[in-house]
């Protein structure tokens, strides 16, 4: 892969004018290409260790749930810190920051990689909006006090939007999967964008906004929708 004047990796470049194509793209590759390659035996490998994990975090929601349900006063700063507009706001500001600045300083590889985030950010939004219709899962703030974490399944309405998967963390990742693809040269860039998104991620948790499991399948549709979406060479 052959680097630009910048030393940064120049597989995909984005701009206003494809943006919408490129997700329309992308979610093809989602909805139809992704499924077709599975039916013809691929990919099972990620996706049955992918399924595996999150039963497992599954089985232990409830006993996470409980310690951060009796210690939630503990932790109020960091669930004022990363709320959920909070948390969203500060997703944002990364591509928002990287455009302007790409503007600022002509600089059309910070500039891709500013829409690069807004269309992995697109392409993250969707599964975790179809997976809510389906499961409709209580979100660990509406189970009442001394009520135990079990049977939040197929409770919520449809479109109020359930606890499963965190459509937060998957925006997370999304952005964080660019950034730190983009900017791999710079060892301490995939550490801090990464890290941010792991933070709020766990601050999903410790808000009692969404279970671990939840997390987990939103980090790993942001991670995956980024990398062979967003990210996949046209």
């Amino acid at each position: 892969m052959a680097p630009n004047h910048h030393g940064y990796p120049t597989d995909r470049e984005e701009t206003w004018k494809g943006l919408p194509k490129d997700f329309l793209h992308d979610q093809k590759l989602i909805w139809a290409v992704f499924p077709r390659q599975m039916a013809q035996g691929h990919h099972w490998i990620p996706v049955l260790l992918t399924a595996g994990a999150t039963a497992g975090i599954l089985y232990a929601d409830p006993h996470v749930m409980n310690y951060f349900r009796s210690h939630e006063k503990n932790l109020s700063d960091l669930n004022s810190t990363f709320s959920s507009g909070i948390s969203a706001g500060e997703i944002a500001a990364v591509p928002v920051g990287l455009l302007a600045a790409g503007y600022i300083r002509h600089d059309p590889y910070e500039a891709s990689t500013a829409l690069l985030c807004a269309d992995a950010y697109a392409d993250s939004a969707i599964p975790p909006l179809a997976i809510k219709a389906i499961a409709r899962r209580q979100r660990p703030s509406e189970v009442p006090p001394l009520t135990p974490f079990q049977d939040e399944f197929f409770k919520d309405s449809w479109y109020k939007g359930s606890s499963f998967p965190s459509g937060h963390t998957a925006a997370a990742f999304s952005v964080a999967t660019v950034v730190a693809h983009r900017y791999s040269n710079h060892k301490w860039v995939p550490v801090l964008a990464y890290g941010m998104a792991m933070v709020i991620g766990f601050s999903r948790v410790t808000g009692r906004e969404h279970f671990p499991s939840d997390v987990f399948l939103g980090s790993v549709i942001g991670y995956t929708t980024a990398e062979y979406g967003a990210l996949r060479p046209r």
